[in-house]
């Protein structure tokens, strides 16, 4: 102490109150000494200014003029942290009000003091239960102290005052609602602490302490007006305490008691919450379902069934898709059915009648596909019928179904008239109408449902059309086509393997006029595989021969073309395979999509949704941008109604947080006690919340919006809402923390009693 004597100097100390433009003085020119052992009794009437100076000196009211010094340190200079480490070192206030938590326990009230300071709940317990039992509370520490006597809650304001164990002790009328007994008993246990502590008393009753008082002083109209000495006392060094800061535990803690001290304010901030995350809920799905619907109405030039169900799916060694690959995809969850050939998804067929009286071109589906009745006809019971989907006011489905029905078809991928390699006599056998809601290729007027051997002789019919074929004969490479080419190949039953028959006239071209067991290499490119057939020409054909030669069904001698090279129909399947290269999954429920492709991909396969190759439109875009916009627009609109709703509903909490700050806790505590208390409300509402949509989900409750929620809502969305909640929750908490705690102690707490 540098050599002095006084803990406490204050050297004409003044304190003046402002209000709406009126100067009042709580005290003028104030000079004393206070040290350790000394036994205080300050007394005047009321208003002389006695509760002013003993908030000064307890670091909880600020002074405007003169110097007060602690242990010879001038306080001129000290900022709100500094007041803050004064107080929880040195000051333990006994108050007139009591200033206790009426919502905590006679035992928490306490407690809170140790927490504060850093003790542990395990270092905490036995002090508490003596400082309880030394104010003859025993039977009462788990009672709340709203429902205590006056004198019972002027006691556990001593018991907290003692359980600090600091140098001074200062108490304003600390006996006023206790009986003679009790007084007396609580005054000569603060005599008793003045031996090794500084205790001041403010009181009206000057003559129950006067036995133990060392020093009076009398104040008038904000002066001293007499500060005698009644007792010589021994000086004694103060011992400092050495506070610890509370732990992260105990803060938690704190929060939670906090959360559920007080029901109703719980209730009334679980509805604000719950309010809160309703309106962007609500918000934030209603633009997602209308981003949704506007997605799912997006194009793509390649493919044509765009359903955001479809995953397609390829090997990373692009080899040939089988059954296996098939089965161990389908065992997955969420796997509704997969389509092998799923170059017929993307593809169109056609079929035409054999005296072309009717022609239909539609998108060629696995039967397995089909799903409800079938309206007109029956289901497929042979490998060469099929059922056409359409819509109920289509003329042929409706008016004219019996004669589409009683037709025989050729089934080809290019529509082409009299294909060669279309597959023949199809039969259709029933006719479905569509729903309204149902979806169709904008290419395709009509679904056709096709058998697994159809699918795999149209996929050939679709390799056809996709592949590149180059022909050497005669050591000349030359690029094959169905029209408009030096030649052309088809498949005839009549050719040997191996074999190949050519026109008559190409012998011209050959050594010596004879092509006869010359060799032709075929080799086939496209997407997924490549192949080379080595053929041998076997026989020529003319327009006289080739009925003998070949079987040509309904041949005339208009149909001759001496451009093709036929050869056998299993060296003509070699070149265009029904193997399946990509394959197609359609998914039971898309909000798992993402999970579900992770899946296939962890299994090795490499994958495309089909949302992610959709060409949105402007006004998705549109949308998307407005979603941003109004969320924020939102956010800040709930932040300020919000704020003003719950600054209404704490504010009788703000007596909480000024208690805690003149217990010694530094703002920054009191301040993150506030934001502990506002997040488990948070996480309270969310899970509250998130139990209501679960129950809307498995369909205990039915109500449109919440299920609106669960539909479009995914788990980075409801992840994204809970992060902008918890930010609502530390701007609101940051923006009423800094109104409570912008002034000193004292000015907050004038405010709320």
């Amino acid at each position: 102490m540098k050599g002095n004597k006084y803990m406490i100097k204050l050297k004409n100390v003044s304190k003046f109150y402002y209000s709406k433009g009126v100067i009042a003085s709580g005290f003028t020119k104030i000079n004393l000494e206070f040290k350790m052992g000394e036994f205080i009794a300050i007394t005047g009437e009321s208003g002389s200014g006695k509760s002013t100076l003993l908030n000064v000196i307890s670091g909880l009211d600020t002074y405007e003029e003169g110097e007060m010094y602690v242990n010879s340190e001038e306080t001129s200079h000290y900022l709100e942290k500094d007041w803050e480490d004064y107080r929880r070192k040195y000051i333990g206030n006994i108050y007139q009000n009591f200033n206790l938590i009426n919502s905590y326990t006679v035992y928490q009230n306490i407690e809170l003091v140790l927490i504060l300071n850093g003790s542990s709940r395990k270092e905490a317990k036995p002090k508490v239960l003596e400082l309880i039992s030394k104010v003859g509370l025993t039977k009462f520490k788990r009672a709340k102290v709203s429902k205590l006597s006056g004198g019972q809650k002027q006691r556990v304001a001593i018991a907290r005052a003692l359980a600090k164990d600091v140098p001074i002790i200062i108490a304003d009328e600390p006996t006023g609602n206790l009986d003679k007994r009790s007084a007396d008993s609580i005054i000569k246990l603060l005599s008793e602490l003045s031996k090794d502590k500084l205790v001041i008393i403010v009181t009206h009753n000057y003559e129950q302490i006067v036995a133990y008082a060392t020093r009076k002083i009398t104040m008038h109209d904000g002066k001293v007006l007499e500060d005698k000495k009644l007792k010589e006392v021994e000086y004694k060094r103060p011992e400092e305490n050495n506070y610890k800061n509370i732990n992260l535990f105990n803060k938690l803690r704190l929060g939670i008691i906090n959360t559920f001290n007080i029901i109703p304010k719980f209730i009334l901030l679980l509805i604000v919450y719950l309010f809160i995350i309703v309106s962007l809920m609500s918000e934030y799905s209603y633009f997602k379902k209308q981003e949704h619907e506007n997605a799912k109405s997006g194009y793509n030039n390649i493919f044509i069934d765009t359903s955001e169900e479809r995953i397609i799916l390829k090997k990373k060694d692009k080899s040939n898709i089988t059954n296996d690959d098939i089965d161990k995809i389908s065992n997955l969850e969420n796997i509704n059915y997969v389509v092998k050939n799923d170059a017929i998804i993307d593809s169109t067929c056609f079929l035409n009648t054999t005296d072309d009286s009717y022609s239909i071109d539609g998108a060629p589906r696995n039967i397995s596909m089909l799903s409800g009745k079938i309206d007109i006809g029956r289901l497929p019971e042979n490998e060469n019928e099929i059922v056409i989907e359409g819509d109920r006011n289509d003329y042929y489905l409706a008016k004219d179904y019996k004669k589409l029905m009683g037709k025989s078809y050729n089934l080809s991928a290019d529509g082409s008239y009299n294909d060669p390699s279309a597959i023949n006599n199809i039969k259709i056998v029933g006719i479905k109408y569509s729903r309204n809601d149902d979806k169709f290729s904008p290419y395709s007027q009509y679904k056709i449902y096709l058998s697994n051997n159809l699918i795999n002789g149209l996929q050939r019919n679709i390799s056809k059309t996709s592949s590149n074929i180059t022909m050497n004969f005669l050591d000349h490479n030359i690029k094959l086509g169905r029209y408009d080419s030096e030649y052309k190949i088809t498949s005839n039953k009549s050719v040997p393997k191996g074999s190949a028959f050519i026109a008559e006239y190409n012998k011209y071209d050959c050594p010596n006029e004879n092509c006869i067991n010359k060799p032709i290499t075929l080799k086939v490119e496209n997407l997924y595989y490549q192949d080379t057939i080595n053929l041998s020409v076997a026989k020529y054909y003319n327009n006289k021969n080739i009925t003998s030669v070949l079987e040509l069904p309904n041949y005339s001698n208009d149909d001759y073309d001496g451009t093709i090279i036929y050869m056998s129909p299993s060296d003509y399947n070699k070149l265009y395979k029904d193997d399946s290269y990509q394959a197609s999954i359609y998914v039971k429920d898309v909000k798992k999509l993402n999970t579900t492709i992770k899946k296939i991909d962890e299994l090795g396969y490499e994958t495309l949704s089909m949302k992610d190759v959709l060409i949105q439109s402007d006004i998705t875009v549109v949308i998307r941008i407005l979603r941003i916009i109004i969320t924020i627009i939102l956010v800040i609109t709930l932040f300020f109604i919000t704020y003003f709703v719950i600054k209404l509903i704490l504010k009788s909490r703000n007596i909480y947080y000024t208690t805690v700050r003149m217990l010694g806790a530094p703002k920054k505590v009191a301040r993150q006690l506030l934001i502990i208390e506002l997040f488990n409300i948070t996480n309270i509402s969310c899970l509250v919340f998130g139990i209501i949509l679960y129950l809307n989900k498995t369909k205990l409750i039915n109500y449109e919006l919440l299920s609106t929620i669960n539909t479009y809502l995914e788990l980075n969305d409801y992840i994204i809402l809970y992060l902008i909640l918890i930010l609502l929750s530390f701007l609101i908490s940051e923006k009423y923390a800094a109104k409570i705690f912008k002034k000193s102690v004292m000015n907050s707490y004038r405010e709320e009693v």
